[in-house]
């Protein structure tokens, strides 16, 4: 723990770091991600000097217990923030720390997402979420970006405020240095706990922070304006780039969501990688990191029609079917075996949901109703009196992409040899359990999740 001596009462604090804490959006709330670091400390300070008379401000600690230190910076936090009159919510989070020592990217990447994650659950609508990053944690990001080969949406840096969960996250203190804060921290006597896995080089940020920054800084005093000045360039050919996207998305896409083939490749190679890592942003996903986009687009965007091409990224994939481009989340949850659907009651189903709606004059005895997905082998019957047809062959005529077809709730009346298919996801369903006035007496309701 890093200590001085007592502040006096009444110490106030420079307008250097008061006047970007003041000038906020719009709010109801303010929260502070605190760590028991020094900049969130010095940040929790101030907002409490600046806003606690006029909003209700709180503090959001999330331990990551990855640290031999963790319990004492959640105690710091907890007496910080009863000193202040700040509420605080804390929460433990487990973070997998992968089987290697040299997995320390992928720990950081994992305890970034657990703690966004408590952020998320804990904003309301009107909230401000503040952090405590300044000039250097930018420096650091932006060179980062640098070495990994991101774009100038990457290479932008950290946004100065964002949407977060119902809430919005703010950045207020991008511009001023950590010897500032420090040095105030240090007027004000402060105490605060340093992270031991601060200095450990095995992890990227670290290895910049100490092993390189300081050469750039001593050959470039003002690296880090320089740095803040570059990052503000490529923030604004990022909105120009969005801008464009924005425009050509509305001739390129359908109502579906989906991007024509001979639209995409009307376009040049430059703007064809702009829109659809756009695309990938907009439906709420990171694009992968790569080197020639132009060749992975032209490999999916000019395949044979007999082929089935796939640009992967984590938690979705980009999939070619019938001249049109489809952005695929990866399933959640995938049933492994049939559930029964009771009368009045609702099931999850993969990315579905189904429920049986009681109609006028409901028949006392159903049937048992069973959901599952295709096996092999089942048919279809439109028509109380037509011919049945394979379901195979049904679901090609609607052109439903292939990689649906495996994942889609069928949904069976009956038990045995005796079962008959009454639904295909929200595709078709008979008429004895659909309309306005369906013969079984129970109305059956088959929807996407989020529909």
């Amino acid at each position: 723990m890093t200590p001085g001596a007592k502040p006096e009462n009444g110490a106030a604090w420079p307008d250097a770091l008061c006047a970007p804490v003041r000038s906020l959006p719009e709010h109801s709330r303010l929260w502070v991600a605190v760590s028991g670091g020094l900049d969130s400390v010095v940040l929790l300070h101030v907002v409490a000097h600046c806003h606690a008379a006029r909003v209700p401000v709180g503090a959001i600690h999330v331990n990551h217990q990855l640290q031999p230190n963790a319990s004492d910076s959640e105690a710091l936090c907890r007496a910080l923030c009863d000193r202040l009159g700040v509420q605080l919510v804390s929460q433990r989070v487990s973070v997998e720390t992968g089987k290697q020592r040299g997995d320390v990217g992928g720990i950081e990447e994992a305890a970034r997402k657990a703690r966004y994650s408590v952020f998320e659950q804990t904003l309301e609508r009107g909230d401000l979420l503040l952090m405590a990053h300044h000039a250097d944690d930018q420096a650091e990001t932006v060179l980062f970006r640098l070495l990994r080969g991101s774009g100038v949406a990457g290479l932008a840096g950290m946004p100065r405020s964002r949407t977060l969960g119902a809430g919005q996250l703010v950045r207020p203190w991008l511009d001023l240095e950590r010897a500032e804060l420090e040095h105030w921290a240090r007027q004000a006597s402060l105490n605060w706990v340093e992270d031991p896995s601060n200095t450990d080089q095995g992890y990227d940020r670290n290895y910049l922070r100490h092993n390189i920054l300081p050469g750039l800084k001593a050959r470039w005093p003002n690296l880090t304006q320089r740095l803040r000045h570059s990052a503000g360039a490529c923030s604004d050919s990022a909105f120009l780039n969005a801008r464009l996207a924005e425009r050509q998305w509305a001739e390129v896409a359908d109502a579906d969501g989906r991007l024509s083939v001979p639209s995409l490749q009307a376009l040049e190679a430059v703007e064809q990688a702009n829109l659809v890592r756009w695309w990938i942003r907009r439906e709420g996903f990171e694009p992968p990191v790569i080197s020639d986009w132009s060749q992975v687009l032209q490999e999916l965007l000019e395949a044979g029609p007999d082929r089935e091409p796939e640009l992967r990224g984590e938690g979705f994939s980009l999939r070619r079917f019938q001249g049109w481009i489809y952005l695929v989340p990866e399933p959640g949850f995938e049933p492994d075996s049939p559930q029964e659907l009771m009368p009045a009651q609702s099931i999850a189903w993969g990315g579905w949901r189904l429920v049986l709606e009681p109609a006028a004059n409901p028949e006392s005895v159903l049937p048992p109703i069973r959901v599952s997905t295709r096996q092999g082998g089942e048919r279809i019957r439109l028509h109380p009196d037509g011919h049945s047809k394979s379901l195979k062959n049904w679901l090609q005529e609607q052109a439903v992409p292939p990689w649906e077809r495996p994942r889609l709730p069928l949904v069976f009346a009956g038990s045995g040899d005796d079962a008959e298919l009454i639904a295909v996801g929200d595709l078709w369903c008979s008429g004895q359990y659909s309309g306005s006035a369906p013969a079984a007496g129970w109305r059956l309701i088959v929807k996407r999740e989020g529909d």
